[in-house]
Parts: C-alpha cells; sequence; structure tokens
C-alpha cells in the first residue's frame, strides 16, 4: 500500500510502498518495477551495487516527462517525512538526487509535469494539511520557485492531502487540475479516513489563475467525496479527459468504482 507509479511511454513504472506484516517500507535498493505493455511482462530494474538511489517509501508521488525520465518525491519513510526529489531514467536506469522541494516534508503531496516544469502541491505534514502554495521545479535549472494563492475555497483549493493534480490540455490551453483528497486526517491516521472532499479546481497555468470546476452531470451524479484514490489523463485529440478509480471514502469503507471527467469544448 502507499506505493506510487508513472507512465513513460510504453511503461507503467511503480517505486516502493509499504507491506508486511509490520506495514514497513518496501525496501529494494533503488529497484524499480516496470510493466511493459508491448512485452505484456513485469520487470524488476536495479541499478548498479553502490549508485545513488532514493531510499523506500509510502505517500510519495510521481511523474514523467512522457519520454525516458521519472520524476519521484516525497513521502513517508520509517520514520517521519521526506522532501526529496529524484529522477530516474529508464534508458539507463540510473537515480539522480534533485533539488529538495520547500519544507515543510510531507506524505501524500501531489506532483505534475507540464512544460518542463514540475508542479508540486498540497500534502500533510504530520501535523496539518498543507494548502497556499503551488511550488515549481524548473528541471533545466533545478531549481524551486512558489506561486503563493488563498486557500480558501473559493480564491484556490482548499488544503488537502492524498489527492491528484494532474495536466491537462483543453482547447489548446495547458491546465492543472487537483481534485477530492482529505482535508481534516482522521485521529487513526492510516487506519481510518477524515473528512472527504469531492470538489475539482483547474490552474490556468500561462494566467496562474484557479477556478472551480462545475462538475455537475446531466445524470445528476457525480463520485462521492474520497481521498487515496487513483487517477491519470485520457490524452484527447481536441480535449483531455481525467479518469479516476476508487480509494477511501468518508466512511473508511474502499471504493472500487470508476468515473470520467470530460471537459466541455
Amino acid at each position: 500500500m502507499g506505493a506510487s507509479s508513472a507512465t513513460v511511454n510504453d511503461s507503467f513504472v511503480l517505486f516502493s510502498g509499504r507491506g508486511g506484516l509490520a506495514m514497513a517500507p518496501v525496501e529494494e535498493n533503488g529497484a524499480v518495477w516496470r510493466y511493459s505493455l508491448t512485452d505484456n511482462k513485469w520487470s524488476k530494474l536495479a541499478p548498479d551495487a553502490g549508485s545513488p538511489h532514493p531510499a523506500g517509501r509510502s505517500y510519495h508521488c510521481m511523474t514523467s516527462d512522457d519520454k525516458q525520465t521519472v520524476f519521484m518525491h516525497a513521502g513517508c519513510p520509517e520514520n517521519g517525512r521526506l522532501s526529496d526529489l529524484w529522477s530516474y531514467n529508464l534508458t539507463s536506469n540510473t537515480w539522480k538526487e534533485l533539488a529538495s522541494a520547500p519544507d515543510p516534508p510531507r506524505g501524500g503531496t501531489s506532483v505534475a509535469f507540464s512544460g518542463g516544469k514540475l508542479y508540486r502541491m498540497n500534502g500533510f505534514d504530520g501535523i496539518k494539511e498543507q494548502g497556499g502554495n503551488l511550488d515549481i521545479y524548473d528541471i533545466a535549472s533545478d531549481n524551486w520557485t512558489s506561486h503563493k494563492y488563498t486557500p480558501n475555497g473559493v480564491d484556490g483549493p482548499t488544503p488537502r492531502s492524498v489527492c491528484a493534480l494532474l495536466a491537462v490540455r483543453v482547447q489548446q490551453k495547458d491546465y492543472l487540475i487537483t481534485l477530492f483528497g482529505e482535508q481534516d486526517p482522521s485521529t487513526l491516521g492510516h487506519a481510518g479516513a477524515g473528512r472527504m472532499l469531492n470538489d475539482v479546481w483547474a490552474f490556468d497555468i500561462s494566467g496562474r489563475k484557479w477556478s472551480k470546476v462545475d462538475t455537475n452531470s446531466t445524470e445528476g451524479n457525480q463520485p462521492a467525496p474520497r481521498g487515496w484514490f487513483a487517477a491519470d489523463v485520457h490524452r484527447g485529440e481536441e480535449s483531455d479527459e481525467i479518469v479516476v478509480h476508487g480509494g477511501l471514502a468518508e466512511d473508511n469503507k474502499r471504493l472500487g468504482d470508476f468515473w470520467i471527467l470530460s471537459f466541455l469544448v
């Protein structure tokens, strides 16, 4: 559980997580698991012994440049939380440590790739949910900057964790979409569900502005509030779509439903 993954070309790449009787981080010395759609099989890719690699962890996040590089960020090791950033080159099978993101360290954060940059937001720092900052990493210069916004649910999304952040293109414009997540943590920690959200927000990358997305469907139904779910982008010819699956509901029940969010063009 608490693993993270990303897609690169025909490959699905997964790194670490936690499991076993002790629910400890899965430590495989930097190895990743790759599923190839072309070959229809899994393979374990282990870096050379002694080469730099990230520690095992859970509730981290991953994204890719859609070419050959996966980016892995933050999460929870055996104790505490992290703010490190690593890149993994699928061709050379090597890890590289990059500049760490702005504090505080966190788990359950989200990251997305768009236009040569990484965008990071939200997460849980062990005390409270984070919000109000969209942190931007420039890959070329290995440098972070931050865009501040008001996380009041009117001018920008409220603080949250275990949500999603996805880069989409709609009507020839680039947006970031953040959706759902946990707003207030459970007193049971990872064993329980806190207050969950089902809102969707769009960030105009060029205009640097948040807008709440009206998700009322013609049938009147929409996904229940949730966190710890899976989400990805389906690339369309005119407009992208977002696919959402499963998660944890506010009543602590596991969900198995499947939704597609389409944008009107």
